[in-house]
């Protein structure tokens, strides 16, 4: 049973449309579809939510992506829940857009977000909710590509992923995370066999002037008389 979701993004109007913020648009819908609202808890340094009395968690780091394991150790010590408890929200760069998956535990891919999750809990063992964001251009940074406003064709595969995820997310409260792995990554399968390779930009190349030719200089010698001309004078 999933007794804390936590949404990954970094907080301000500045990064709430990057790429990075995609596990805060997921728990945002989520609440706002449960008809629950966020308030500011200054003692976990988050947005927090609860969806009923007795109800799961729900939990906006607001301590940027790399502290975001301060919040969600506090509140999961606070109220004794098992790393298995929680459900993590986040952006993948090895998924493109409009892929989401279901995991438990597992490597963490420089994710910084999941880095101080990992650290702060002492484990990788709490389960993940991956939503595709694609992967860098050749030749760009992954840090730079994500705290990027993806175009709307991307954002709206992006959204298309969420509403997937939102559908399966009652599965996972109820502690069938089995059934609901299945049947969202049935949903996606064929996004992710389908990832198109991004090419980084064309250069184009500017035509070569060609270089202006050389004037001669050299003064030309006068033509000679040709020899008959010379011994028979003109006719």
């Amino acid at each position: 049973m999933i007794r804390l979701v936590v949404g990954l993004g970094n907080p301000g109007k500045e990064y709430e449309r990057t790429r990075h913020n995609a596990g805060f648009w997921l728990v945002e819908r989520f609440a706002a579809s449960s008809g629950v609202h966020f308030k500011k808890d200054p003692k976990y340094q988050a947005l927090v939510a609860r969806l009923d009395a007795g109800g799961a968690w729900l939990l906006l780091p607001q301590s940027f992506m790399n502290a975001s394991g301060r919040p969600v150790q506090m509140l999961a010590g606070f109220f004794k829940l098992k790393p298995e408890e929680i459900l993590v929200v986040h952006d993948e760069l090895d998924f493109p857009p409009g892929a989401a998956r279901i995991k438990q535990g597992g490597g963490i891919a420089g994710h910084n977000g999941l880095k101080d999750i990992s650290q702060r809990l002492a484990t990788h063992e709490y389960w993940r909710l991956r939503l595709g964001v694609g992967k860098p251009p050749p030749g760009s940074e992954g840090a730079d590509y994500v705290l990027q406003k993806p175009p709307a064709e991307e954002r709206a595969a992006i959204d298309a992923a969420i509403e997937n995820a939102l559908g399966v997310l009652p599965q996972c409260l109820a502690g069938d995370l089995q059934g609901a792995m299945h049947k969202l990554h049935t949903q996606d399968k064929a996004v992710v066999k389908k990832e198109p390779e991004k090419k980084a930009p064309e250069k184009k190349e500017l035509p070569k002037k060609e270089a202006p030719k050389k004037k001669d200089t050299q003064a030309k010698e006068p033509e000679k008389p040709g020899f008959l001309k010379s011994l028979f004078g003109k006719k």
